[in-house]
């Protein structure tokens, strides 16, 4: 399963600190998008913490025995460790965290895992598919029918997390093999590009633009045209069809 991959980040228009953080694996075998908060030092310290946390465990523990399952579950579990050890050294950070997901190519099965609202996405033929649910009030609201897909857009709780890296209470990763064949394009992102870019949009992007840095940049450039109020991470990764040739999605 060959892939083609790029990331990129950016501040957006109206925060002074890029809060998010992403790791892309040169070999391409994992990928990690997160997005903290709490305050500009505390949230671009959980994000880099998570981030490093995440990718040192993998590569301690990719040829160990344990399952693509396990492993992410204790990269996500080591990365909150990490948070929480920060927290108590420095008050003042007390209150970050940070959501993360994460996509790994380890034997023949891809898995991710995600804890909060930043999203990893399929798209196959024109189709757009959101693979991961986010773990924030609203969606929960959503998915019991307290609340229509309209409200959600606009609620003004639609930012409270239930669920991020950097919680003595986190007892659950939610993590997921994935279904993948040739043409399948992967995007893992944090909310500001979700905020401000539709789902439309989004496939529209990733159809049309063949190349990934390209298709990368636009997404942020579109995220921007609407607002860019908050900070923007996309990580694209592309799989290589038998017929199709590097150029087409270098």
């Amino acid at each position: 399963m060959k892939r083609l991959f790029t990331g990129l980040t950016d501040v957006g228009l109206l925060r002074s600190v890029n809060q998010d953080a992403y790791c892309i694996d040169a070999d391409g075998r994992f990928f990690i998008v997160a997005d903290g908060m709490g305050g500009h030092a505390g949230g671009q310290e959980a994000s880099h913490l998570a981030t490093q946390a995440i990718q040192a465990y993998f590569l301690a523990h990719w040829q160990s025995s344990e399952s693509s399952r396990s492993l992410l579950e204790g990269a996500f579990f080591s990365a909150n460790q990490a948070i929480l050890k920060d927290q108590r050294s420095h008050p003042e950070r007390s209150d970050m965290g940070t959501t993360a997901v994460a996509v790994i190519f380890r034997d023949a099965q891809p898995w991710c895992a995600h804890t909060g609202d930043s999203r990893l996405y399929r798209l196959r033929g024109a189709k757009l598919e959101q693979l991961t649910e986010d773990h924030t009030w609203v969606a929960r609201a959503l998915k019991v029918g307290e609340i229509t897909a309209d409200q959600a857009r606009v609620h003004p709780w639609r930012h409270v997390l239930a669920q991020c890296l950097g919680r003595e209470d986190l007892q659950q990763i939610d993590v997921q093999p994935l279904s993948l064949q040739g043409g399948d394009r992967l995007l893992l992102c944090s909310d500001g590009l979700t905020e401000e870019v539709s789902d439309q949009l989004i496939a529209s992007h990733l159809k049309s633009i063949r190349a990934c840095d390209r298709a990368a940049t636009a997404l942020i450039d579109a995220a921007k045209k609407h607002g860019g109020r908050d900070n923007i991470t996309v990580v694209i990764v592309a799989i290589s069809s038998s017929n199709q040739q590097d150029s087409e999605t270098a």
